[in-house]
């Protein structure tokens, strides 16, 4: 069983835990809304900002013929969403679902598209969607993805073109909220979505979390967006904070049980720096590739069990295991 939004592979031993028959698990899988975690349970994925303003923008063009209650939507990731939405006479809005993230600081929000028949496909960014330098904070994926619905509406509803207006009420004030003033975006939010799904949990890349650190009881220390992902699915019950390269630093601060956790290069290099020297590689994942079996990889673990007291787990690309010292050392 694969999930389609990540391309995971789901190991067999996930799906006997599962706490429902195949076929049930496989209809919530496939829809992409679920993710399977190691011990069994599910997790509800949310809707990204660039989803919802998807279906809000479907539905306000459909609303010009008639009136909506729910829209089918394209995503990045190739998968239909349905989303629930409001609309009549040219206005729609939706709202956005965080799923079970906890901490989705843009749960909740509105985000409203009004439409006017129109000779072409005109998609603009109204208030509370942030610019950076005078460029609308809509990226590329998602635009693409409205654009298609946008399509689709035209389609069913035989109109020749329709120019939209996106906007989202509370959209300056959760900015403050965001990272987007960092990032020089001001005004609003942005409408963001690789996949057109968020994951159930915290996937911030800001400043290491030493007090989260220090107070949790069973942690996951891991370097890396990838790192990140997989550590919650394998791992379910623990907190997991994504330190990058500050590996020392994060294991000076933490008290309870730790996992290190990741892709192998950070992690290697940190315990073995010279582990590419005479190898003939260029990079920890040039050695995997070409030899995972290589002995420097196994001589590098030990020396990180050794060096962190902890148990060290090497993640593969695609979420498997390569090594696990198994042990809490």
């Amino acid at each position: 069983m694969i999930d389609p939004v990540n391309n995971f592979q789901i190991p067999e031993e996930w799906v006997k835990r599962a706490r429902m028959s195949i076929k049930e698990l496989k209809t919530c899988i496939s829809g992409g809304r679920f993710v399977l975690l190691s011990d069994g349970s599910l997790l509800r994925r949310g809707y990204t900002t660039g989803t919802t303003a998807t279906a809000a923008v479907k539905a306000s063009v459909l609303s010009l013929k008639k009136e909506v209650s729910a829209v089918s939507v394209p995503t990045p990731a190739g998968i239909r969403a349905i989303l629930p939405v409001l609309a009549k006479n040219g206005k729609a809005s939706a709202t956005k679902d965080p799923g079970d993230h906890a901490f989705d600081v843009t749960g909740g929000i509105k985000i409203i598209a009004e439409a006017r028949e129109h000779d072409s496909i005109l998609i603009k960014a109204g208030m509370g969607i942030g610019s950076k330098k005078g460029i609308p904070a809509i990226n590329p994926s998602p635009m693409r993805q409205i654009e298609e619905a946008v399509k689709e509406a035209l389609s069913e509803t035989g109109l020749k073109g329709a120019y939209v207006i996106i906007s989202v009420p509370e959209g300056e004030e959760i900015a403050k909220k965001t990272l987007n003033g960092k990032l020089g975006i001001t005004g609003g939010i942005s409408i963001l979505g690789t996949t057109g799904f968020v994951e159930p949990w915290n996937e911030h890349l800001g400043e290491m979390k030493e007090e989260l650190i220090r107070s949790a009881d069973k942690l996951i220390l891991t370097t890396g967006r990838l790192g990140m992902r997989f550590s919650h699915m394998l791992f379910p019950g623990y907190e997991v904070v994504l330190i990058g390269s500050d590996i020392s630093r994060g294991l000076k601060a933490a008290k309870g049980e730790v996992i290190l956790c990741g892709l192998p290069g950070l992690i290697l290099k940190w315990a073995f720096p010279g582990i590419l020297k005479d190898s003939g590689y260029l990079t920890v994942q040039e050695m995997i590739e070409a030899d995972m079996k290589n002995p420097l990889i196994d001589m590098a673990l030990e020396r990180a069990v050794k060096l962190s007291g902890k148990r060290v787990v090497l993640l593969n690309r695609d979420g498997t295991v390569l090594r696990d010292s198994g042990e809490k050392a």
